[in-house]
């Protein structure tokens, strides 16, 4: 098979991060510079599903400027044939030294490119075989022909992103480009009950709206909000008349809550007080009890309260930090995956069989 068209490193280096956006999973290693030359070197080799060529890690890290200056399918198909041969050198100070091996096989192939898609590997060579097995995926090594520029350049990664990331990883990338349009426009909070708030624009904002508009027409039969904290003017007045009509005393310096919802279907209506976590202050023991303390002051009862920490999603820094921290009896949800939901189930009561939590 042909090679396919040389394109410089420089190109794929300037591609990666459009491919790969803010919020794609492991995105610093895809984007690296060991994943542009991985990706350079096993298109300059035509390590392509179905062309029959492959890649090891030696390819990439016995490249030189020289050599990879050479765009001719001679040079380029000699040195895809001979790398991998004992004592076979090219001119130049090689990119990388032998220890690079891990880094690109373990971090960028296996770790970062094959879980999204962009690479193939062959199955039936042994783990510890030296021999060649990385090619990338034909639709993913369409992304870099030189001469696809343009609108027709986005169209062609917006096709392969949605065939190829997971809905989870489309849902964080739109949310962290939704953060990033916010700008100086800040966002807008449309309410169950069809009215709207402006919040400031900031992570927080992002995840508030998300956690208002998206998890409780999904979590609640009929929802409504009691109370919304906004940056900057944290008590509004409209929320405080509300949460004073139900009993609720919130003290701005001591159990101001991001969010309250409100669940009026069930006969009990149930208040669900929300922690907006986008780098710290999750639901943990102490604020679960501080927030019952609460409701139970207001006369509600504690199976009408809930706790749910709120998240961007689960590869996101304030989940990282404060997933340890997490108070048994809350739940915790994600943007990026917004059908799922975690339970953190507080056992001491009823201790079950795991059979009868699969139910």
């Amino acid at each position: 098979m042909p090679l396919p068209p040389y394109v410089p490193k420089s190109l794929v280096a300037e591609r990666l991060p459009l491919i790969f956006p803010e919020g794609t999973p492991n995105r610093p290693h895809c984007i690296w510079d060991v994943a542009a030359c991985t990706v350079f070197v096993m298109l300059y080799t035509g390590a392509v599903e179905g062309a029959g060529q492959y890649l090891g890690p030696k390819h990439v890290y016995r490249m030189t400027e020289e050599q990879a200056a050479l765009a001719d399918d001679d040079a380029r198909s000699t040195y895809a044939r001979n790398v991998p041969k004992p004592g076979y050198e090219v001119a130049g100070k090689r990119w990388y030294q032998d220890t690079t091996k891990e880094p690109i096989r373990d971090d960028t192939l296996r770790g970062a490119l094959m879980p999204v898609g962009a690479v193939t590997a062959l199955e039936d060579i042994p783990t510890t075989s030296p021999k060649p097995r990385y090619a990338l995926k034909a639709d993913f090594a369409g992304l870099f022909v030189p001469y696809v520029t343009g609108k027709a350049l986005n169209r062609a990664i917006e096709d392969w992103q949605q065939a190829n990331l997971t809905s989870g990883a489309m849902a964080r990338i739109s949310i962290v480009r939704m953060g990033a349009a916010s700008g100086r426009k800040g966002i807008r909070v449309t309410f169950p009950s069809g009215e709207t708030r402006q919040l400031r624009a900031g992570p927080s904002s992002v995840i508030a709206q998300a956690a208002v508009e998206v998890f409780a027409p999904r979590f609640l039969e009929h929802p409504a909000v009691l109370w919304l904290s906004e940056s900057g003017n944290k008590v509004v007045a409209r929320d405080d008349k509300l949460a004073s009509a139900i009993g609720l005393k919130i003290e701005v310096d001591k159990n101001l809550p991001d969010l309250i919802l409100a669940d009026l279907g069930p006969t009990e209506p149930l208040l669900v007080f929300v922690e907006v976590v986008a780098t710290d202050g999750a639901i943990t023991a102490g604020r679960k009890a501080a927030l019952l303390m609460l409701t139970e002051a207001a006369g509600f009862r504690r199976f009408q309260v809930a706790f749910v920490s709120a998240y961007r999603d689960r590869q996101s820094p304030g989940f990282k930090k404060t997933i340890s921290d997490l108070a048994w009896g809350s739940f915790a949800w994600f943007a990026s995956e917004p059908d799922q939901i975690m339970i953190l189930r507080d056992g001491t009561s009823s201790p079950a069989r795991l059979n009868t939590l699969m139910t």
